[in-house]
């Protein structure tokens, strides 16, 4: 099974660490009550370094974005990102993904 960047970080702080997508990862610390409240009161972490990345360029690549994701990535500036999902043929979703736009357009 594959580790995240943070696991030590992660099981020396007591997360309850399951298997998923064929990595060691932490799902819960306190309780989903407590840690909601937490993100919504203070701050959050979320370590994304168990997820892949796709690089998309040239003069159609805006317009990829915009037919296989859900957000609207032409309101993206460079240097910024937009969490949005990417869906499948019946309307659900088959994950989450951030879309950050690094340069413009070639």
């Amino acid at each position: 099974m594959k580790t995240i960047t943070l696991n030590a970080i992660h099981e020396s702080l007591g997360a309850k660490m399951v298997e998923f997508a064929g990595f060691n990862m932490p799902v819960q610390y306190e309780g989903v009550n407590a840690e909601h409240e937490t993100v919504r009161n203070s701050v959050g972490v979320f370590d994304v370094s168990h997820m892949g990345e796709f690089l998309i360029s040239g003069k159609n690549a805006l317009e990829l974005i915009q037919k296989v994701t859900t957000n609207d990535a032409s309101t993206l500036e460079i240097g910024k990102a937009q969490y949005s999902c990417l869906p499948n043929n019946e309307g659900g979703i088959v994950d989450d993904l951030i879309i950050y736009k690094i340069k413009e357009e070639q």
